[in-house]
């Protein structure tokens, strides 16, 4: 069930699970949540790992995430953390469009969409203009890791179920930090409460 505020989020386990798969990167407890065989995922990596508080030890507790439903130009993959359109190469965050689309609040060291929760059944765009100057920029990079980069004027932020977005030209796409091309056309769409991991 989705989690509401204010309510305890999962369930604790009369004893730790056994025979799971200890997934490390979000990209594996992604893989392991999109398979049919059923073996549990114990969380101890990745950018959900950070959300969670960085759990680790034996896993003592169960939880409901949800995931993102990403179609980039017509192909279907699963995420459970975020998935980010920018420009190639390291100037890529520094110029032209960035647009990131988020399901916990975490992109590796930074805070990026601070009202991210991965099982509130919503899914958190930020969005960079790409008219943002390098310099406007680079202020708003140094207040990512708290999560004080927003509210700014040039950063869009919003919450959605689903969207489909296009782009002017060809963006580089990762989901879940993984580099899945350069694509036109993207599509997300949260499915709540659609996996069980365990932390």
């Amino acid at each position: 069930m989705v989690v509401k505020r204010g309510e305890e989020w999962g369930a604790e386990l009369a004893s730790p699970i056994t025979g799971a798969l200890v997934a490390t990167s979000d990209s594996a407890i992604a893989g392991a949540v999109s398979g049919d065989d059923g073996v549990p995922v114990i969380v101890r990596g990745g950018d959900l790992h950070r959300s969670l508080g960085l759990p680790a030890g034996a896993a003592t507790r169960q939880l409901g995430i949800d995931v993102i439903a990403v179609t980039i130009d017509g192909r279907p993959l699963t995420a459970i953390a975020h998935v980010v359109a920018r420009r190639r190469g390291r100037l890529g965050w520094w110029r032209g469009p960035i647009v990131g689309v988020f399901n916990v609040d975490h992109l590796g060291v930074w805070d990026a969409a601070p009202r991210a929760h991965p099982n509130d059944g919503w899914l958190d765009v930020a969005e960079v203009g790409e008219s943002m100057s390098v310099r406007a920029r680079c202020q708003a990079w140094r207040r990512l890791r708290t999560g004080d980069h927003v509210p700014h004027p040039a950063i869009t932020t919003r919450r959605i179920r689903s969207e489909s977005l296009s782009f002017e030209g060809p963006l580089g796409v990762w989901v879940d930090g993984v580099d899945c091309g350069s694509v036109a056309t993207l599509d997300v769409q949260v499915v709540p409460d659609a996996a069980e991991v365990y932390v």
